[in-house]
């Protein structure tokens, strides 16, 4: 069994004994049912992490004592924002999920014109909220110690006219009328460190959005003869360009495992 790892929003210290925020604690001790003496990872999202013990545990409180910081980071050499437009409630967790495993740094949610899901005011704030929780249980479970990003929810032609057009790397928008895939265009770029890719809704971004994001600097692209679904592309498009240019491919030792 791996060692459980818990995310800690509080600024942690080699040798600190310290109280675990409640969450954590009741997620120890009712879901994980871990002793007293568990030894436990835990990381505050500042890089690197910390072995501890678990010295008291009960149904909501746990007491850890944190050994020596190590310095381990199991971020990708390639910087990936996966601009999605909105999904349903369920698809968007899977997206959000699959992105942290995938390891993209920044997720930006979009309202594009067929986004089924609209959020505005305290509900948007909510889902946001939300989005980050998964996003940190995500990074508890697949070892990064840096969580994932995630950026307000905005309109897409707003983010298309004042952000998207002065973002740095490669910009890539995936639509089945492109004629272009991704191997073609990895054959002029052979090191490519920081891509933007944006994906639509269960209908697609529509013609219009398409022309927007061309005007803002975005290359079109296709993936495959087949049409995916959101949740879908998404994992496809990670997974490529983390194979392509960043660590998905890459030999490990078992040092840094």
């Amino acid at each position: 069994m791996n060692t459980p790892r818990f995310f800690c929003d509080l600024p942690l210290v080699s040798g600190m004994e310290l109280d675990l925020p409640e969450a954590v604690a009741r997620h120890a001790a009712q879901v994980l049912r871990l002793p007293s003496g568990a030894a436990v990872t835990l990381f505050d999202g500042r890089g690197g992490e910390y072995p501890a013990r678990l010295e008291i545990i009960g149904k909501t409180k746990a007491r850890a004592r944190l050994g020596a910081w190590q310095d381990i980071e199991r971020e990708s050499p390639l910087r990936v924002t996966l601009a999605q437009a909105a999904q349903a409630a369920d698809k968007m967790d899977f997206s959000v999920q699959k992105a942290v495993e995938l390891g993209a740094r920044v997720f930006q949610p979009l309202a594009s014109r067929r986004s089924v899901t609209r959020l505005s005011g305290e509900r948007q704030q909510k889902r946001e909220s939300h989005w980050r929780t998964v996003a940190l249980a995500a990074c508890e479970q697949c070892g990064r110690n840096r969580p994932m990003e995630i950026r307000p929810i905005k309109p897409l032609g707003n983010w298309l006219t004042q952000e998207a057009r002065t973002l740095p790397g490669l910009k890539l928008v995936f639509t089945p009328e492109a004629e272009t895939g991704l191997s073609a265009l990895a054959k002029t770029e052979n090191a490519a460190r920081e891509v933007t890719a944006l994906i639509g809704a269960e209908g697609g971004l529509d013609a219009t959005e398409i022309a927007a994001a061309r005007e803002a600097g975005f290359i079109p692209l296709r993936l495959g003869s087949r049409i995916l679904r959101t949740e879908t592309a998404g994992v496809a498009i990670l997974a490529a360009l983390q194979n392509l240019w960043g660590d998905l491919g890459e030999d490990i030792t078992p040092d840094s495992a």
